[in-house]
C-alpha cells in the first residue's frame, strides 16, 4: 500500500527582501497560489496544509483550496526560525487531533515553476529509493566551491584544499568534481524522522535533480524580475490555477 503523504507549505509573514512575498502577484495570482495548485494537481497528497502566522495569508491560502487549520505560533515564525520547529509543531498538532501521515513534503511558495509532474516525479523517486530518510531537490552549482576563498584581513586561503596535485582554484571548471547545491523547490521525508532525529532530513538522503526552471527560487527583487522575464519571453510557465484571481 502506498504510504500517506501531506503537503506542508510554509508562508509566514514578514518577508524583508520582497515585501509580502507569499501573496504578491506573479502573473494573475498571488505567489502562494501556484504551489497550492501544483500540489492539488499532483494528486499525491492526502492533505495540503499552509503554515502561516498571518490571518491575511491564511485567507488567501483557503481561497485557493489549501487548509490552514491553525496559525503558526509567533515563536516559530521568525526570520531565523529553523524549519524543524514549525514542521514538528504542525505534525504534532495534527497528530493530536487524530490526523497522522506517514510522510510529508515541504513545498515552498518561492518556487513557482515547480509543476505537478515535478512533484509526481519526486514522489516516485522517493518511494523507489530504498532505505532513505528523505529526498531533497538539488541542482548542479554554478559557482563551484573549489573556486571559493576565505578572506582574513589582507590575506585569503582556499575554502577547499585539494589533497594533492593542482589546486582546485587553478583547475578548469570542467575538470572539477561535480558539486550540487540544494534549491527550495521540494523536500520529502518520513514523518518519523522528525520525531526520532529532530531534523527534517535525517541522515540518509536521496538527491532529486530538478530540471530547467523547476528549482528557480524567488528570494530577492532580482529573482522576481528574472521570473517575470522568463514568463514574458515564454521560457517558463506557471502551474494552472483553477479559480479566478483572489481579490
Amino acid at each position: 500500500m502506498t504510504p500517506s503523504i501531506i503537503a506542508l507549505i510554509p508562508a509566514r509573514a514578514g518577508s524583508k527582501r520582497i515585501a509580502n512575498k507569499n501573496i504578491r502577484l506573479l502573473g494573475d495570482h498571488p505567489l502562494l497560489a501556484y504551489t497550492i495548485s501544483a500540489a492539488q494537481d499532483s494528486g499525491i497528497f492526502a492533505a495540503i496544509i499552509v503554515s502561516t502566522d498571518s490571518p491575511e495569508i491564511a485567507d488567501v491560502a483557503r481561497y485557493y483550496g489549501a487548509e490552514v487549520p491553525f496559525l503558526r505560533p509567533v515563536e516559530y515564525a521568525g526570520d531565523k526560525s529553523p524549519d524543524i520547529e514549525w514542521v514538528q509543531y504542525t505534525l504534532e498538532t495534527l497528530r493530536n487531533s487524530g490526523r497522522q501521515y506517514e510522510c510529508f513534503s515541504l513545498l515552498r511558495p518561492t518556487s513557482p515553476f515547480r509543476r505537478p509532474d515535478t512533484i509526481q516525479r519526486a514522489w516516485t523517486q522517493f518511494l523507489g529509493a530504498g532505505e532513505v530518510d528523505s529526498l531533497r531537490a538539488v541542482e548542479k552549482c554554478k559557482q563551484h566551491p573549489g573556486k571559493m576563498w576565505v578572506v582574513n584581513g589582507n590575506r585569503m586561503t582556499p575554502l577547499l584544499l585539494h589533497p594533492n596535485g593542482v589546486p582546485w582554484h587553478s583547475t578548469p571548471y570542467q575538470a572539477l568534481p561535480p558539486v550540487y547545491v540544494q534549491n527550495a523547490s521540494l523536500e520529502m521525508a518520513w514523518s518519523h524522522v522528525v520525531f526520532e532525529t529532530k531534523s527534517i532530513a535525517g541522515q540518509v538522503l536521496t538527491p532529486f535533480l530538478t530540471q530547467d526552471v523547476e528549482g528557480h527560487d524567488l528570494n530577492d527583487p532580482y529573482d522576481w524580475w528574472h521570473a517575470e522575464e522568463l514568463l514574458r519571453r515564454g521560457e517558463a510557465t506557471l502551474p494552472l490555477v483553477h479559480v479566478v484571481p483572489y481579490t
